[in-house]
């Protein structure tokens, strides 16, 4: 019995140590469509790696990724019905939610808030206590507003002391050209890399060390009545996209190449160098499943929208994110 039990465990560990593994199909058996929140870039590298690796048609998926129109398409488009997955923001899920549309985050791409507050050295903001005075260019988001006022509430600045100029989204121009004094709605790892690679000296505020609750800047959304038709699918695309990634930080260089060839105007440098300080992002806390959403903090920035008069009939957050069709989760 015991030569029995050792030959079992033998064969247990040569499946995989009896861990679950994602159910491999034929390749190109299960079709999907993926809409981006923004043209290709270093935010989506894990996607691109696995895309690059062969690890969706090693899962038996043929993807076809495709770039929004504009940057509120994502949501609706797989509200609709036509797309099967888009890449999105957490506050853009609580406000489609609050909307009515049928729509849930069923990953997170990246863990962590990428916006943050920009600024030059000129303009001497090195702490949130520093805008006061200063002018400050968003682009015309009210989530952005009210990120803005709550930076300057817990920095004890009144708001009347600065002034809120939208400029789009050309935020980075309008820094450089001194239209404003700082910026609220570029990327730290994005707009922030490119700045310090450009020899301007960024200064830098985060805003969940600023008093905004933290948030999943990046997550993948999906329509909430193909959840249970289309899991398995769902499953097998978060689980490429895990292998993609692990790839990712084992070999940086070679994983980039896939977003490269998918972006051919992406400069490589800046890439490379994005990719670097995102990579801690992409990777959930220690012991939870790729993709992981913490329902406390899910909870607290709900309320944090709500409070700030950003939602109207706030959803319950359980409603608005789903971890069971994580790479082993529920299982």
């Amino acid at each position: 019995m015991k030569w029995l039990a050792a030959a079992i465990c033998a064969l247990m560990l040569a499946a995989g140590c009896g861990e679950k593994e994602d159910v491999l199909e034929p390749s190109g058996s299960k079709r999907v469509e993926l809409m981006l929140d923004y043209f290709p870039n270093a935010d989506h590298a894990g996607i691109y790696a696995a895309q690059a690796g062969g690890d969706f048609e090693e899962a038996g998926l043929d993807l076809e990724i495709r770039q929004p129109p504009d940057p509120a398409a994502p949501i609706k488009q797989v509200a609709a019905g036509r797309v099967d997955l888009a890449i999105s923001y957490e506050p853009e899920v609580l406000r489609a939610r609050d909307q009515g549309l049928r729509v849930v985050s069923v990953a997170a791409i990246v863990q962590k808030p990428l916006t943050s507050i920009i600024s030059l050295p000129k303009a001497k903001i090195r702490e949130p206590a520093d805008l006061k005075g200063k002018t400050v260019g968003t682009a015309g988001i009210d989530y952005q507003h009210a990120y803005l006022e709550t930076v300057l509430r817990e920095a004890g600045v009144s708001a009347a002391s600065v002034k809120e100029r939208n400029v789009g989204f050309g935020l980075t121009p309008a820094l450089l050209t001194g239209k404003v004094d700082a910026v609220l709605g570029a990327f730290w790892n994005y707009e922030g890399t490119d700045l310090k690679l450009r020899g301007k000296r960024p200064q830098i505020i985060r805003i969940e060390d600023a008093g905004v609750p933290t948030y999943n800047e990046l997550v993948l959304v999906a329509n909430e009545d193909a959840l249970e038709r289309d899991g398995d699918k769902i499953r097998a695309f978060i689980g490429a996209v895990s292998r993609g990634t692990r790839e990712l930080r084992r070999d940086p260089d070679a994983a980039i190449d896939g977003l490269l060839e998918a972006n051919p105007d992406l400069d490589p440098e800046l890439q490379r160098a994005v990719v670097e300080v995102t990579l801690p992002l992409f990777f959930p806390p220690e012991g939870e499943p790729f993709g992981w959403q913490d329902p406390e903090q899910w909870d607290a920035f709900s309320a944090w929208m709500k409070d700030n008069n950003l939602l109207e009939q706030p959803p319950d957050p359980a409603t608005s994110f789903n971890n069971k069709l994580l790479p082993g989760a529920g299982v």
